[in-house]
């Protein structure tokens, strides 16, 4: 069903008009763990059961997510899923959704990024294990096969850079990064939607060459220069930003 049909959470058609599928879908979603319908711990249903359930794209739905993620009701297991939170409701520190619409304020959040996943890239090249390198290897890997079938909706940046928090070994880190990539990298992707394809893989290419010289740091345990690398890598994406504000695109 989907989220205006007849057995659907009712919405009044002004709400309809101001709300954003992914706003729907939140309330939705956010109301049934405020009910109970999910309890503390349980795990939400999969992205696939929700696609089908609410009619929405797996894009709306993986925004969602983030979204209640961020707001402090679910937390994610990589390559398990969604879990509400045994705290759920406690408000943790968070963007405001409204503005992250705006490239200011996206570019902010870019600057942050750059401080905590340089220092993230550092400690995981003292302290990384033989399972991150080949974590980080695969995430690789899957890019490249993104870039060769021009796969729009890729996880495999996000995932990336949570293996290279994870390889820290410091869940912290791991935490803030899951909050901030989850929180800002759906709309960052949202604006590659009408690229040329040519375009976007000569981009995806430049990613994944800057995701493979923050790797060779880290196998290397070299900490400035695993610190360089992805200061380097973040610096770009800033500087990119910065330049389709001024050409106001």
């Amino acid at each position: 069903m989907t989220m205006d049909a007849d057995n659907s959470v009712p919405l009044p058609a002004a709400a309809r008009r101001r709300e954003t599928l992914s706003s729907q879908v939140v309330r939705t979603l956010a109301d049934r763990i405020r009910q109970g319908e999910y309890s503390r711990g349980s795990q939400l249903p999969t992205e696939k059961v929700l696609i089908d359930e609410l009619g929405v794209s797996r894009t709306v739905v993986r925004e969602a997510i983030a979204n209640l993620r961020a707001s402090g009701l679910v937390s994610i297991q990589h390559g398990v899923g969604a879990f509400v939170r045994d705290d759920a409701g406690i408000p943790p520190f968070r963007l405001a959704h409204e503005r992250l619409t705006m490239v200011e304020n996206q570019l902010k959040g870019l600057e942050l990024r750059i401080g905590i996943e340089s220092e993230a890239a550092a400690l995981a090249a003292e302290r990384r294990t033989q399972a991150d390198l080949d974590a980080l290897a695969a995430v690789c890997d899957a890019m490249d096969v993104a870039i060769r079938d021009v796969i729009r909706d890729s996880q495999a940046d996000f995932e990336f850079h949570c293996a290279v928090a994870k390889a820290s070994q410091n869940e912290h880190f791991f935490g803030i990064f899951n909050y901030l990539g989850e929180t800002l990298m759906p709309r960052m992707r949202l604006q590659t939607s009408g690229v040329e394809e040519a375009v976007f893989q000569a981009n995806l290419a430049r990613v994944n060459n800057e995701h493979r010289l923050v790797l060779a740091a880290i196998t290397e345990r070299d900490i400035d220069g695993a610190r360089l690398a992805m200061r380097q890598h973040l610096t770009v994406s800033r500087d990119r930003m910065i330049e389709r504000m001024r050409r106001g695109g």
